[in-house]
C-alpha cells in the first residue's frame, strides 16, 4: 500500500489511502532512472531502448509510485545519443501520459561530448542532472572540465532547469556550493550521492552518514538530499536514504535485478521495492505535487 500524506484517491495506484493526522515525515520523493547509457536488452530485456518503450516503462513507474523519471535517450542502434528530437519526444510523451511527473534530462558524458551533453535544455525541463567535476569510473575518466560545467549550469539558468547536482566525489558537494555562492546555480541546489560505482565512491555507511552531515552543515539541515545505489547496492542506498530523511532513486539504468539470481522484470518493479523501503521507515510517498512543492519547481 502506497502511503500518501492526505485523504485522496491516488490514480496511479488505483487504490483510496487514507493516513490520520500530519504524515510523521516528509514526504519521499522516488526517482525512476529509466535507461540510462549502458545497459541493454542482452543485460535485460525489460531495458527501455526506443522512446515508445520508454514512455510505457515511466508510465508504469509512475503509477508504482515514481515522481520523477531521469531520461537518457538512445539512437536507432541503442547507443547512448543526446539527440534534442529523442529528448522532445520522449518530454512530451511523459507529461502527456504521466500528468504531473517532473522530468529530468541527462546532461551525462557518456551520451555525448562537450556542449551536446546540453543540446536539450532549451526543451525546458523542470530538472536535469548536471555532474560539476570529474571522477574515476570503471573503465575511464569521466570528464566534466570546469568550463563545460559552468556553461551547462548557465544554460540551465538561461531556460529556468533546476539541476540536480550528481556527486560521485565529496570534492562535488563542495563545489556546488561554491558554485551556488557565485550564482551559477538558483536557489539550494539538489544534491543525489552516487554510490558503488567502480573506482568511485563506495557504498559505505560511513561514507554515506558524512555525506548527509556535509549536505546539511554547507545548504541547511532541511535541505532535500538524494542518494542512488548502483547495481546490488541500489536497494541498501535505498533504505539508507529512508531511513536518514532522504529522497531515493531507483531504476533499471543503475541495476537490472532484484537480487542476485532474478532479473527485475520492469522499472516499476523496482519503484515497487523503494516504495517498501520508504514505508519501512514510515515515509509516506511523495505525489509528484508534492515533489515540485519539496523541490522548488514550477507546478506541472
Amino acid at each position: 500500500m502506497i502511503i500518501i500524506s492526505d485523504a485522496r484517491e491516488d490514480k496511479r495506484a488505483g487504490q483510496f489511502f487514507q493516513t490520520v493526522g500530519q504524515p510523521m515525515t516528509t514526504p519521499c520523493i522516488i526517482c525512476v532512472a529509466i535507461t540510462g547509457s549502458l545497459p541493454t536488452k542482452a543485460d535485460n530485456p525489460a531495458v527501455p531502448i526506443t522512446v515508445a518503450e520508454q514512455i510505457e516503462s515511466t508510465h508504469e513507474a509512475y503509477e508504482a509510485g515514481a515522481s520523477i523519471a531521469h531520461c537518457h535517450v538512445r539512437d536507432d542502434e541503442g547507443k547512448p545519443s543526446s539527440d534534442p528530437d529523442r529528448f522532445a519526444r520522449l518530454k512530451e510523451g511523459i507529461q502527456t501520459h504521466c500528468p504531473g511527473m517532473i522530468v529530468q534530462l541527462s546532461t551525462g558524458g557518456r551520451s555525448g561530448a562537450g556542449k551536446t551533453r546540453g543540446g536539450m535544455l532549451s526543451l525546458r525541463p523542470p530538472m536535469a542532472s548536471l555532474s560539476v567535476g570529474s571522477n574515476n569510473f570503471p573503465t575511464r575518466v569521466y570528464e566534466n572540465p570546469p568550463d563545460l560545467v559552468d556553461w551547462l549550469a548557465s544554460e540551465m539558468i538561461t531556460y529556468g532547469v533546476k539541476p540536480e547536482i550528481e556527486a560521485f566525489d565529496l570534492s562535488h558537494i563542495y563545489q556546488a556550493k561554491l558554485m551556488a555562492d557565485r550564482g551559477q546555480i538558483k536557489g539550494t541546489p539538489y544534491v543525489q550521492f552516487v554510490m558503488g560505482v567502480k573506482n568511485a565512491m563506495p557504498a559505505d555507511k560511513r561514507v554515506f552518514d558524512f555525506y548527509v552531515e556535509t549536505v546539511k552543515h554547507l545548504f541547511g539541515e532541511n535541505t532535500p538530499w538524494c542518494a542512488a545505489g548502483v547495481g546490488r547496492h541500489q536497494l541498501e542506498l535505498n533504505e539508507w536514504s529512508a531511513a536518514a530523511g532522504g529522497h531515493l532513486r531507483t531504476g533499471l539504468e543503475d541495476n537490472i535485478r532484484i537480487d542476485r539470481d532474478t532479473l527485475a522484470p520492469s522499472n516499476a518493479a523496482l519503484v515497487e521495492l523503494a516504495v517498501l523501503a520508504a514505508q519501512r521507515h514510515k515515509r509516506p510517498i511523495a505525489t509528484p505535487a508534492q515533489a515540485r512543492a519539496i523541490l522548488g519547481l514550477r507546478k506541472g
